[in-house]
């Protein structure tokens, strides 16, 4: 080879020699190739058969679709191929990568065409003047076109066929699993059946053609996305089924570790003991060096020793977790299981341990100094919103929400007191890589108390925080605050003053600024609530208290569409919010445009679909659309969340009455009979449905009870009467309609009774705006009060009245009233005889006076004095009567208004007449009942007596009858 390399380099020009040195290195003449054209040579071929190879079993087989015959040598169960190269490579050709674990080799290059028939170098470095294939000859592809063997392009469809199966497989394989990850599980599982079924048919054309040719990596792909969808689709057991196929196959490496996954689901079956056997099964084939993987693994077993009940073998087994690097989730799961074993000492051990987890990646002073490094803003934004910052901020979160957690669950139990124990915790993180959550540990504290009803403990935890840094102190104020306007209209005046002191420390406090406007709301200060709404939303435009109450304070001062600007706005904010979408739905309710309304109701339906109020508001808004469907559903589902409605029962039964459905109709008003068993609305609906519905005896029985129950109703004993009637109970119906004759007439008498003392009263609200005199008013006021009753007496029946009348005349307050009206009496015509004879000696002391005033005209000086004196003794004598005539009116008026509390103390008592009146006749009611009760009890009582003598005789001749039978065939 390297004369003829030099051969042909001496052909080249200089230029070249030195471009190219090695040339001429893998030149090859295939005629010293025996193997090429040997096995045309049916001579060769025979001579090598009788050799000592050919008797190993070296066969010519059919040309490959490279254009090369190969040979297969079938000893010592060996499964290669030997290509006309001489380079030897596995049967298994067109073996599709696995997913994105694609692994290459000997097989998947065998497919890169039929020019390609060395062997693909091991490294890119290439060794000078030689090559195991040699160099192929410039018609080489034509002569092995042209020669080559039949079946070629058969065996080339078949593979073709067999390969585009395999990527059909595959590219459903990948759907399916894009289609999981967009949550549509039904999809998922249909592209991974029609996967599997193409995957069938693949594998039964490659067998069909090499029986011992598989695709390994494509069928355990096919079978693991087909049971991660049926698992994602709630089908366990043909998951189930899927993965005990993988785990039986030895042909699958590392299928070992799907048993982890055979252990989740008998979890999710509650099957605990079969999930713990093969999880601990998964944790022996799974190798020291995945410690992640182990640990994940002993942390399902922990879980699993928990649902069993087995709280020290699970603390054991989370200890074991944390040993070897465990996470929060595994260290809270130490701390529930201390919890559950109810140790102290374990609790307090499991809250240090997760203490002792360090932060994963950078902390918040670290983070701060990195972005003051930044001179680019752009660049320090870019920053701190990469995927790193995120991960770091979310991994923060998550550390500070099971640290919050696990004291939250041990702080009752490690201490006598619950205000120790989080005290405990707090010292914990101050001395721990977390101290940063020390304050917000102690103002979750608060809640907690708040939580506990400890109200005094959370005011004082909270004034301490008057003494940390501003902003802290600021949200201690600004909680007190929210206290004093949840104690109500008393602690207002300290609510604003928590507001402005937090306000004062922090300007720009949003929440502080929302409290302010909700102190203003509670006192209808509506436009000031807005003003300081509006400024919380200037200092923080993401604050969601202030526009929801913006938008419920434009609710109140009626600007519907400003209202709906800020839920709207709000509802981008906070997607999928029931409280938004409801009040959005009640402003568009009152614009009346009910469609809008029923459509945002039954957005938040879908929210909350347990919600009875909603659902109700719907059903109004059918029932007003005219659709009874719709409304009838809403609704039955209210009444199904929420029973003790009783508004939403009244509909149903009425919906029911009206379809003429009454059986269903009465199981409602059953029920609101329990919950208002003093309304008689529900038992007289009671016995209306079983009216209709054609049960009348149950309806008459009803009426009947309710009737005992309210005896004064009048629709009842009505109804009563109705039934008898179309029964033909004639006692009965006689009985009632006497009684709903006494009740018409004591009704008539009560309107009556009302008549005339409103009668009463206009009159004395007349005689007191006129001014008459006393003595008249007292008089017409003693005949209204006195003439009122009989009146209303001779209306009543003899007998009744007569009773009526001898129990108030036993009654002593009755008879000590008649005396004090009989003294009220002579008194006011004492007192009246007493002003006239006042009036009468006035007149006659006027007349006297007159009388001297005529005698003014006497010159005698010593007269004059005399009559002027006398004229003043007079004067004197004049006013003295006056003010006793005063006084005398003032006691008669005080009489009079004596007088008046007296009818009114007469018309009571006219009430309690009426009253015994009515329940002497109930009495006597009930005593006709008893005596037909009796007469019916004795009539029962004859007849049971004629019955037990009717049988006794009966006996007795049965008795003789077989004493004779018996007598006389002893005889005979």
């Amino acid at each position: 080879m390297c004369r003829m390399g030099e051969a042909v380099d001496d052909t080249l020009r200089p230029s070249q020699q030195r471009d190219d040195l090695y040339s001429g290195f893998n030149d090859y003449d295939h005629a010293y190739d025996l193997l090429e054209d040997g096995y045309g040579d049916r001579a060769f071929v025979q001579a090598v058969v009788r050799s000592s190879r050919g008797r190993h079993g070296l066969w010519p087989a059919s040309p490959n679709r490279f254009g090369h015959c190969a040979t297969r040598s079938v000893c010592m169960g060996s499964k290669r191929t030997l290509l006309g190269t001489g380079v030897a490579r596995p049967t298994t050709v067109l073996r599709p990568a696995l997913l994105s674990r694609a692994r290459t080799g000997a097989a998947s290059r065998a497919g890169a065409g039929a020019a390609e028939s060395a062997a693909r170098p091991m490294t890119a470095v290439r060794g000078a003047g030689y090559t195991s294939a040699g160099r192929k000859s410039t018609f080489e592809g034509v002569i092995g076109a042209t020669e080559a063997p039949e079946g070629t392009d058969e065996e080339e469809a078949h593979a073709a066929k067999v390969k585009r199966l395999e990527d059909q497989v595959m590219k459903l394989v990948k759907e399916s699993v894009l289609a999981s990850d967009e949550s549509d599980a039904k999809k998922a599982l249909d592209k991974a059946k029609e996967a599997a079924r193409k995957w069938r048919a693949a594998d039964a054309l490659r067998k069909a053609q090499s029986p011992g040719d598989a695709n390994m990596d494509l069928s355990l792909t096919v079978l693991l996305c087909l049971a991660q969808q049926k698992q994602a689709n709630n089908i366990p057991s043909e998951a189930l089924q899927i993965y005990y196929t993988i785990i039986k196959d030895k042909s699958y490496v590392n299928a070992g570790r799907l048993k982890v996954n055979i252990g989740n689901l008998h979890f999710r079956k509650k099957d605990f003991s079969k999930a713990i056997k093969y999880y601990r099964m998964a944790l022996d084939q799974v190798p020291k060096a995945h410690q992640r993987m182990r640990t994940k693994i002993m942390n399902n077993i922990g879980v699993t020793l928990v649902k069993l009940g087995k709280y020290e073998d699970a603390l054991g087994a989370f200890e074991d977790c944390l040993d070897a690097g465990g996470s929060y989730g595994m260290a809270l799961n130490l701390t529930l299981a201390a919890y559950c074993l109810n140790s102290e000492e374990k609790m307090r051990e499991s809250f240090q341990r997760l203490m002792d987890i360090g932060q994963l990646g950078r902390g918040d002073e670290e983070l701060r100094d990195q972005q003051q490094k930044e001179d680019d803003v752009l660049a320090a934004h870019l920053l701190s919103t990469d995927a790193l910052a995120l991960w770091e901020r979310r991994k923060k979160q998550q550390a500070e929400r099971t640290i919050l957690l696990a004291a939250k669950i041990i702080a009752q139990s490690i201490a006598p007191t619950f205000s120790e124990g989080y005290a405990w915790c707090v010292q914990s993180i101050r001395h721990s890589v977390y101290a940063s959550l020390a304050t917000e540990l102690e103002m979750n504290k608060v809640v907690e108390q708040l939580r506990h009803g400890e109200l005094d403990q959370a005011v004082e935890e909270l004034l301490v925080f008057n003494n940390k840094e501003n902003k802290v102190a600021s949200a201690a104020s600004n909680n007190l605050a929210l206290i004093s306007i949840l104690r109500g209209e008393d602690s207002l005046e300290d609510a604003t003053q928590y507001c402005e002191q937090a306000l004062s420390l922090d300007r720009y406090n949003a929440n502080a600024l929302v409290n302010r406007g909700n102190i203003h709301f509670c006192v209808d200060e509506f436009k000031l609530a807005l003003q300081l709404y509006r400024e919380a939303l200037q200092v923080d435009a993401s604050c969601t208290a202030a526009v929801f109450n913006s938008g419920l304070v434009c609710k109140a001062l009626n600007e519907l569409e400003e209202a709906k600007k800020h839920f709207f706005k709000l509802n981008e904010m906070v997607l999928h919010n029931e409280q938004v979408l409801v009040q959005l739905a009640q402003i568009y309710e009152q614009q009346g445009n009910n469609a809008q309304a029923i459509e945002l109701y039954t957005q938040a339906s879908s929210i909350c679909p347990t919600d009875p109020t909603i659902l109700a508001r719907l059903a109004n808004l059918y029932e007003a659309e005219g659709d009874k469907g719709q409304a009838f559903q809403c609704h039955y589902d209210s009444f199904r969340y929420f029973p003790p409605n009783i508004e939403v029962i009244r509909w149903l039964g009425n919906y029911y009455l009206y379809a003429q459905f009454a059986e269903k109709a009465v199981s409602y008003f059953e029920k609101a009979a329990l919950m208002e068993p003093n309304n008689v609305e529900w038992h007289l609906l009671m016995a209306s449905c079983q009216r209709r519905a054609g049960n009348f005896q149950r309806a008459v029985e009803l009426y009947k009870e309710t009737h005992r129950r309210f005896p004064n109703n009048f629709e009842c004993l009505k109804f009563l009467v109705h039934l008898c009637k179309e029964l033909r109970m004639s006692t009965e119906e006689t009985e009632y309609a006497q009684r709903l004759a006494r009740l018409e007439r004591i009704g008539q008498l009560k309107a009556q009774r009302e008549s005339d003392s409103a009668g009463a009263n206009n009159s004395r609200q007349r005689l007191n705006e006129s001014m008459v005199s006393p003595s008249g008013s007292g008089v017409r006021l003693q005949q209204s009060s006195n003439g009122s009753r009989p009146a209303s007496s001779r209306r009543n029946s003899p007998n009744t009245a007569q009773k009526a009348l001898q129990l108030l005349e036993g009654d002593q307050h009755f008879q000590a009233t008649r005396r004090n009206i009989r003294v009220l009496n002579r008194l006011q015509a004492s007192k009246r005889k007493a002003a006239a004879r006042e009036k009468t000696q006035i007149r006659s002391v006027t007349v006297e006076d007159e009388q001297l005033h005529g005698r003014m005209g006497v010159d005698d000086p010593i007269q004059m004095r005399q009559l002027q004196q006398q004229h003043r003794m007079n004067l004197d004598e004049i006013r003295e009567r006056q003010q006793a005539l005063s006084a005398l009116e003032q006691d008669i008026g005080d009489i009079n208004q004596i007088f008046k509390d007296l009818a009114h103390m007469v018309h009571d008592q006219g009430e309690m007449v009426d009253s015994i009146e009515a329940n002497i006749e109930h009495a006597s009611i009930h005593v006709q009942e008893a005596h037909t009760n009796v007469a019916q009890a004795v009539h029962y009582q004859t007849k049971a007596r004629q019955k037990k003598l009717m049988i006794s005789a009966f006996c007795f001749i049965v008795f003789l009858v077989l004493f004779l039978v018996l007598y006389l065939w002893l005889k005979h």
